[in-house]
């Protein structure tokens, strides 16, 4: 464990006993949002990014040593165990190097090797390797090991053998493997070939293509391995073999003029060239796809993390607008807590063309529910749809706007499970136009109810390991409900199962209790559900929120476990919790700076960090930290692409962020891209150092190509 701490701590900088103590906690069954949250003295605040790499990193050393025991006691079984072999199996710290020490005492398949040995060649390999100066011919070393009743007809079938043998030592050798690796890694070029030259695709540029190995950026190597995939290209790396090859008999051939000496040198090629150099090209092949792989979670979960993390628009009545061809628009309206309120379908766009019928419909439907927004999707007929809804709204006596929105995923929700549940008696088609309206009220409690895959904010996401995505993309998502807090008497199992400690069985029998029950009253309350225990209640309880409650702080982000110091808290300063309730707290800091904040912690035995949280929260209960962030742009007109000009200055909203740029929705149905050199007068490493999804930003168009409408924008001299 000494070695592990001293690692993780150099690893992520930070210090020992923050290692020892978050480990501690993770080992006693916390989750990273309870130990973020409130277990900050322990960790000494860190954030539950540093806490999820160090999990993360945790699980593969724990692995890594898990292994080198199996790999220690498989070798010890065989009887081959040295102190030497086990020392270095002991100081590895990758498993590659674990596997390469590994390698020589691995059961292998028939191999040629393994056949040459059964006719009793590993003596002549030995003699060959051995490299000494000899008298006579080649011949007359091979000869005793002739053996027709074993196979070996000649001395030249004896001399091959001998060579299969020397070539399989030299492949399981764990320090010419990694030497051959390094070579390759960093002196290695990949390249790429089109095996259909006159066909267009989206890998054109990668048709003739080559790029260092240790250079090639990380959405490269997955366009690169999705075009192999697709049988659009041949890729292969090639390495510096003559390099390679120069340093190998600098390793294995003796400087002696040996007639064996020519022999091993063939075996030495054969080696390389059979065995060595296809494992190796796998093995980076792999490891540049664990690359890629790693940079597209990390760019999807930084974009789905501010997806579900954008401003709510609350209190407003919503219109949600599923555009369609030849189904027609689907229209759902809500009321300002979600609830459905009406249905319609309108048919706006071909065949049926009902534009006057649909503004009708569409009048009514505004004046009967006193609709204030309209979320409109962006998908297909979503053009024609808007040139419909921006012609109405001025014959409306009323201020509305509408709102584009993405529209990604919601035809994943209308035919899920879970749509059918909530929704039973409602047609598939139009659950779609539910969601639509319902993720611009609250986007995170609605998009906790699609596969995050769906989203459409990813990079590649097709073409990772699914089970690393979905760890990753879970955490961010658990994350930021727990960020938020979860109003336990209106969310959805959905959105319940990300809360930290409860999983998708307690959540629905939290759902259960409440049709059954009625509302919950409090906090405490919960421990009434089946399976939800106090180890739980520990967990998820200071995430919950319960408005309805008497006590205020069960609408807050304090832990029960704090609410008696909270009391001691507000009476050594004068208030009390009906102060809370009625926000009446404005005065708090300064009372608080009178004491002084350090003084104050020792006074009530607590933490710093722990004081300074609660007094945040006494400052705005039930506050959302989402209302800080920007609001959505509201349309009144329609902009075409074909008004779109160089130079014109515009308001836009990132909707995707990628490792070469930013794509922005500026109103037009058809994001512009951002390029990486263009977002910002100064050098950007990556993009999101800059943006991220969500984020209201001021664009200047670069240049408008209508016909593949492709808008190139600059957010640089602006």
């Amino acid at each position: 464990m000494a070695n592990l701490t001293k690692q993780l701590a150099l690893e992520l900088g930070i210090k020992d006993w923050q290692v020892e103590n978050t480990v501690a906690l993770i080992d006693e069954g916390n989750t990273i949002p309870f130990i973020a949250r409130y277990r900050k003295e322990r960790t000494g605040e860190l954030d539950d990014t540093i806490l999820r790499k160090l999990d993360e990193r945790l699980k593969y050393l724990r692995n890594l040593e898990n292994r080198k025991e199996e790999v220690i006691r498989l070798i010890d079984e065989q009887g081959k165990l040295t102190e030497e072999l086990k020392a270095k199996i002991e100081v590895a710290d990758v498993l590659n190097e674990v596997e390469d020490l590994y390698r020589p005492y691995k059961p292998k398949k028939r191999t040629k090797a393994i056949i040459a040995k059964e006719k009793g060649l590993e003596p002549l390999a030995d003699i060959l390797l051995a490299q000494d100066i000899y008298e006579g011919s080649i011949g007359d070393i091979a000869n005793p090991f002739v053996n027709e009743e074993k196979g070996v007809g000649n001395s030249e079938e004896a001399l091959q053998g001998a060579k299969d043998i020397i070539a399989e030592i030299i492949s399981d050798n764990a320090e010419y493997r990694k030497l051959i690796r390094d070579i390759t890694y960093n002196e290695g070029m990949i390249i790429s070939k089109t095996l259909k030259p006159d066909e267009k695709s989206p890998y054109e540029m990668y048709y003739d293509f080559n790029e260092p190995v240790k250079k090639i950026a990380p959405h490269r190597i997955l366009a690169i391995n999705r075009g192999e995939k697709e049988e659009f290209l041949t890729v292969k790396i090639e390495a510096p073999v003559e390099q390679i090859m120069l340093r190998m008999y600098a390793a294995v051939l003796n400087k002696k003029e040996s007639i064996t000496t020519n022999y091993v040198k063939m075996a030495v090629d054969d080696g390389y060239k059979r065995l060595i150099a296809p494992s190796i090209e796998r093995e980076i092949r792999s490891d540049l796809t664990d690359k890629g792989e790693e940079q597209a979670i990390k760019v999807f979960a930084s974009n789905l993390h501010s997806l579900l993390m954008q401003s709510p628009v609350k209190g407003k009545v919503v219109l949600g607008f599923d555009p369609g061809f030849r189904t027609g628009c689907k229209i759902a309206v809500v009321d300002d807590t979600g609830k459905l309120l009406d249905t319609t379908t309108l048919y706006v766009t071909a065949p049926q063309n009902d534009i006057e019928g649909s503004r009708k419909k569409l009048k009514e439907l505004i004046l009967k529910h006193d609709v204030d927004i309209i979320s409109l999707g962006n998908g297909t007929a979503s053009r024609e749809s808007e040139e419909v809804i921006a012609g109405l709204l001025p014959e409306i006596d009323k201020k509305i706007y509408y709102v584009i929105v993405s529209e990604a995923g919601a035809s994943v929700y209308s035919a899920s499970e879970l749509a059918a549940k909530e929704y039973p008696d409602i047609n598939v088609s139009l659950r779609g136009a539910i969601s639509i309206a319902r993720r611009l009220q609250d986007p995170l409690a609605e998009l906790v109810k699609i596969d995050p895959k769906s989203i459409g904010v990813g990079q590649y996401q097709h073409d990772v390991t699914p089970k690393k995505l979905d760890e990753s993309l879970g955490g961010v998502v658990e994350d930021a409900v727990n960020s938020v807090g979860v109003d336990l008497n209106t969310a959805s199992p959905s959105l319940l199962q990300y809360v930290s400690g409860i999983n998708s069985a307690v959540a629905k029998n939290i759902v259960e209790y409440r049709e059954e029950n009625g509302k919950f009253k409090s906090r405490k309350e919960i421990l009434k559900v089946k399976r939800l225990g106090d180890k739980v209640y520990t967990q998820c309880a200071g995430f919950l929120r319960v408005p309805e409650s008497k006590n205020v702080m069960d609408n807050t982000a304090v832990h029960p476990e704090s609410y008696e110091v909270t009391e001691k808290l507000l009476k050594r300063l004068g208030y009390t919790l009906d102060d809370v309730k009625n926000k009446k707290m404005a005065s708090i800091d300064s009372a608080v700076s009178l004491i002084g904040l350090n003084n104050l912690a020792q006074e009530l035995d607590m933490g710093v960090p722990t004081l300074k949280d609660i007094i945040s929260e006494l400052k705005k209960p039930g506050r959302d930290p989402r209302e800080d962030l920007p609001k959505p742009i509201l349309m009144s007109g329609v902009i075409e692409i074909t008004d779109l000009k160089p130079g014109m200055i515009m308001n836009g909203t990132v909707r995707n962020v990628a490792d070469f740029g930013a794509f922005v929705d500026i109103g037009v149905h058809q994001d512009g891209l951002v390029h990486i050199s263009q977002l910002a007068d100064k050098f950007v490493k990556h993009p999101l150092d800059v943006v991220k999804v969500g984020d209201i930003v001021k664009v200047k168009i670069i240049d408008v190509d209508v016909d593949r409408k492709r808008i190139s924008l600059t957010m640089k001299e602006i």
